[in-house]
């Protein structure tokens, strides 16, 4: 289970890097991917992805 910025939708604010407590994203090409073997969706540490909360651009972190 892990999540993926869709690149098209992904604006490279980065504001979703930082929430990541897996360290799972990254900067890559003036946009943000996400690491699957890092990624947890946040579960066991928050309600929700951390980084899906934070993502001004609905839809553009979704199920990998």
């Amino acid at each position: 289970m892990a999540l993926k910025i869709i690149a098209s939708s992904c604006t490279g604010c980065s504001a979703c890097e930082p929430e990541c407590p897996n360290v799972a994203i990254r900067e890559k090409g003036g946009t943000f991917i996400i690491d699957p073997a890092k990624c947890t969706e946040c579960e066991g540490q928050f309600d929700a992805p951390q980084c899906v909360s934070v993502c001004p651009v609905d839809g553009c972190i979704k199920p990998a």
